[in-house]
């Protein structure tokens, strides 16, 4: 899968196929598809198709879900199509045409209740309101790699996700000062959970990216 290449990205979950339309000669890093996205929704995917020690967390059915920084929109919608009876996409403004777009063009292929676009700056605690937390799950993939955002970020997180609720995180190291700021912070508001190698699908166990369950202090 050539994820900066290819114009358009191909996500097959279960027996639906979406594709993904990306603006590769966009500024906003939004605009692509990166791998933590399609490994975020294989693991699922592989957790909820055969016996796994995730699958029981993975129950999306009757439960509610917001993405940080959707860009394209592959993982919020691949997870929508396995299970979740509510998730919000968002993002900035400059992303959310793209978003829109996506949406657009894989609607017959989605739930009868689609994934719901929302606007979402991470610093601005109206915007965050507006979405009528808490939510059972906060997803996230490939969304540290700016210093300056991983405090905003881990903010909306702690705000957006229920006391019992789990953040699902696709993750790549981009910036190591990033990446060093952003386990600091977490570590003061949540447990943090490596998935083990073994566990994610293994033909999209790509190098250097994980996924990381992040779950409130009690």
């Amino acid at each position: 899968m050539k994820f900066s290449e290819s114009p358009v990205v191909e996500l097959r979950v279960g027996s639906t196929t979406l594709t993904i339309e990306q603006d590769n000669q966009s500024m906003h890093v939004g605009t692509s598809v990166w791998p933590c996205s399609v490994l975020l929704v294989k693991f699922a995917e592989h957790s909820l198709s055969s016996p796994s020690r995730y699958s029981d967390l993975l129950r999306f059915p009757g439960r509610r879900a917001v993405e940080l920084g959707s860009g394209t929109g592959a993982a919020g919608m691949g997870l929508s199509l396995l299970g979740l009876s509510d998730i919000v996409l968002t993002d900035i403004d400059p992303v959310l045409p793209a978003l829109k777009r996506n949406l657009k063009r894989n609607r017959r292929s989605l739930p009868p209740k689609p994934p719901r676009l929302s606007r979402l700056y991470w610093n601005n605690p109206d915007q965050i309101r507006s979405l009528k937390p808490p939510f059972d799950f906060v997803v996230a993939t490939d969304v540290v790699y700016i210093e300056e955002t991983v405090r905003p970020l881990v903010s909306a997180m702690e705000a957006l996700v229920a006391n019992d609720g789990v953040v699902l995180l696709g993750y790549q190291v981009r910036s190591p000062e990033a990446d060093r700021l952003f386990w600091e912070v977490c570590g003061g508001s949540f447990d943090v959970e490596r998935v083990p190698r073994e566990d994610l699908h293994p033909d999209y166990a790509f190098e250097g990216a994980d996924v990381f369950f992040l779950r409130k202090k009690r």
